[in-house]
Parts: structure tokens; C-alpha cells; sequence
């Protein structure tokens, strides 16, 4: 199976021998962040730098003149990545042999949210997600499927792979997050996602329910839950909690919300993008499930997409899903966690690889040879030379 690597800009830049280092893991491609939220990140080998602080999601190349006149329009990076970041480490890259995909996330941005904050979801309490863009406004659309459309197809991209198009909720590792004190569950955690915001209260209209009486609906059902009653996982413990008529529509309201999305923002990357272009997006198989593998229906998004990055930390049956919609030619990428100290375990992915396959994938995602310890880079290289 062909693998790739995830990798920032600044993993490369600036040092010489990091292209080097990634292909001799035995990746035949990477894929290189071009549109990436805040973080914090380890750079264990750069010569210049141990820890870059990405301040706020930012475009990582010089953002071009569509964006002119425009309330949103996508951040310049800092320090962190000044310039044609992006384009630097790919040439650096791709003259070390490798395929250059972007990396490209979408509807996750907090400085956004911080100074627009009419453009956060709400949940039915009245509280914003700075983090969480909501995905039913016009004109948070129109600006996700123009970015993803410039984020993608950057020069010397051969495709792209699309994160956090669809909804986010309360799930997000904020700053000094404090947010874990009552078990949620999945049902819980599907509630405080709901959106209020005026555009998700028009389309609750549209779908016959009354925003006031279902935001009510939700604080009564979350009620028990937060004084300590377990929430049953799964979607009947959203049907149990919120009643079967309501938790349906807010489901058909939402699924149809991000599915139009990912219809509009893959549309327009192939009409900028050259032939024999790829585009995957990161998902989730469960088409309620919300953060940067949002929730997908299988068989609709490999009819409108290459293919996808499935998320497989949490075990490799989400691959499931995908592969038995029987497409061929659709990628199924297996993605996993390589850095030990972020959980991950490369001393597995020998057998986790083989299991991948065995399920449908087509291909492999190693998250992340930037931040990995030496170590967990041998790891990797021992691995994939077995394969």
C-alpha cells in the first residue's frame, strides 16, 4: 500500500535534511498543510527551532486577489510561515522525490471566530464556538469552498486532502481545557452540537421544527446528563434523549447542511484544479459524528469524492463502511497515529497496516513525521520496509 506522511511547512524549511529524512522512511508522498488552524508543535530535529506556535489558522502561501472586498477571507501567517511557506517546503519535497498532496482544514478557525463572531455555532444555550465555524451560513460557505478550492491546488500538487469540512462541536482541545468534568457520551456531545445561530434556526424552520421549542427540548434532555446520568452511546441514546421526532429532523437538517457543502467545496476544487487531480476528505462513517473527520454517508461522499482519510486510532472498523460501498478505484486511506508520545503506536503498524488492508484499504496515512521522536521514525522505516 502506498503511504504518506503528514508534514507542516515549517518541519522543512529551514532545515536541509528533512526531505531527505521523510522519503527514507519509505513514504512514497506526503502531505503538506497549506490552510492549518492554531497549534502549538514539537520540532524535535529542526536546527534553527524546538517549538513553533502557530497563533491563529492561517494560510501557509501568499492568499490571492479573490478575497479582495471580502468580510471573510483567510489569514496570513505569521513568523510561523512567513511567505510561500507552503511552496518552499513543497519544491524542497518534491525534489527529494516525493508526491506533494495539500492538507487543507477548513471549517476550524478561532481567531474567526474571536472577530466574527456572528459566524460561530451556538449551541442551545447561547453559547458560541469560536472554534466551529457554523457550515449552514451563506456566507461561511461561500468562503470555505473558495478556500478550499485556493488551499488545494497549490503549484506542484498532485491533490489534496480536505479536513473539518462539515459541522464542528464542542469536541476541541482548547487551552487549558477544562471541559472533560461530566461524561457526555455521544449523545451528549451530538446535543451540544446542535447550532442556534440564525441561519441553523431558519433551516430548523425549514424542516418544520420551531428553534425556541427544540433548543428547549435540548437543555431539558441534557439535564439529567449533567447531573451525572450516563448517556447511552450511539444514535438511540440521542433518539432516548431527545425523542425519536426531533433528534431525525435536527439529524436530516444537518446531514443535508454539510453534505451540499462537500458537494460545492469538491466541485469547485476540480474546476481549479488539473486533470488527474485527487481529492479526499477526512471522515468519519458515522454521518452524525462532528470535528475534523466530520460525520459522512459512505456511499454519497465516495460518489463525490476520490476517496477518504478514515481516522483508525480508535481501531480499524471505521475503514469498514467504505470499503464495502465495492468503488474500485475510490481511495481509502488508513490513518494513523505514529507518535508514541501523542498515543500513538509505530511499533504496530506493521500488523495495523496488514489489518488495514484486510479491511479495504487502499492506502496508508501516518500521522505525523514532523512532530515523531527519532525513534518512532525507525519505527516507521522498519515497518514499511516489511511491507
Amino acid at each position: 500500500m502506498k503511504a504518506s506522511a503528514f508534514v507542516y511547512p515549517w518541519d522543512v524549511n529551514g532545515d536541509p535534511q528533512a526531505p531527505a529524512r521523510i522519503a527514507a522512511l519509505g513514504v512514497e508522498q506526503v502531505t503538506l498543510a497549506a490552510a492549518y488552524h492554531s497549534t502549538r508543535a514539537l520540532t524535535p530535529r529542526h536546527p534553527r527551532h524546538r517549538i513553533v506556535t502557530a497563533e491563529h489558522a492561517a494560510v501557509l502561501y501568499p492568499a490571492d486577489d479573490r478575497w479582495a472586498g471580502r468580510e471573510l477571507r483567510p489569514y496570513a501567517a505569521g513568523a510561523w510561515a512567513p511567505g510561500d511557506a507552503f511552496g518552499e517546503a513543497a519544491d524542497a519535497l518534491a525534489d527529494a522525490g516525493l508526491v506533494v498532496h495539500t492538507w487543507v482544514v477548513l471549517a476550524h478557525n478561532s481567531r474567526m471566530g474571536a472577530e466574527q463572531p456572528h459566524t460561530s455555532v451556538v449551541n442551545a444555550y447561547g453559547d458560541r464556538y469560536p472554534w466551529a465555524p457554523c457550515i449552514a451560513q451563506p456566507a461561511t460557505r461561500a468562503y470555505l469552498t473558495d478556500l478550499a478550492a485556493e488551499a488545494a491546488v497549490r503549484p506542484g500538487a498532485r491533490g489534496t486532502e480536505l479536513e473539518s469540512l462539515g459541522w464542528y462541536g464542542l469536541q476541541h482541545l482548547h487551552a487549558h481545557d477544562k471541559t472533560g468534568g461530566v461524561g457526555l457520551g455521544d449523545a451528549g456531545q451530538y446535543l451540544m452540537a446542535l447550532c442556534f445561530c440564525p441561519s441553523c434556526r431558519e433551516g430548523y424552520g425549514r424542516h418544520g421544527l420551531d428553534a425556541d421549542r427544540l433548543a428547549a427540548a435540548v437543555r431539558t434532555a441534557l439535564e439529567p446528563v449533567w447531573q451525572g446520568a450516563p448517556s447511552d452511546g450511539a444514535w438511540a441514546g440521542v433518539e432516548k434523549l431527545l425523542g425519536e421526532t426531533l433528534a431525525n429532523t435536527t439529524r436530516a437538517y444537518r446531514e443535508e447542511t454539510a453534505r451540499t457543502l462537500q458537494e460545492q467545496a469538491v466541485a469547485a476544487v476540480r474546476a481549479a484544479a488539473p486533470d488527474g487531480f485527487r481529492v479526499l476528505l477526512h471522515a468519519d462513517p458515522v454521518s452524525y459524528h462532528v470535528g475534523a473527520n466530520p460525520g459522512v454517508d459512505p456511499a454519497h461522499i465516495l460518489s463525490v469524492a476520490d476517496g477518504v482519510v478514515v481516522p483508525c486510532a480508535g481501531g480499524t472498523g471505521t475503514l469498514t463502511p467504505f470499503a464495502r460501498q465495492g468503488r474500485e478505484s475510490a481511495v481509502i486511506a488508513a490513518n494513523f497515529t505514529v507518535v508514541s508520545g501523542m498515543g500513538g503506536s509505530p511499533g504496530t503498524l506493521a500488523a495495523d497496516a496488514a489489518e488495514a488492508r484486510r479491511l479495504g484499504a487502499t492506502e496508508l496515512r501516518l500521522y505525523h513525521a514532523g512532530l515523531a521522536s527519532d525513534d518512532d521514525l525507525e519505527t516507521v522505516r522498519s515497518a514499511l520496509a516489511g511491507r
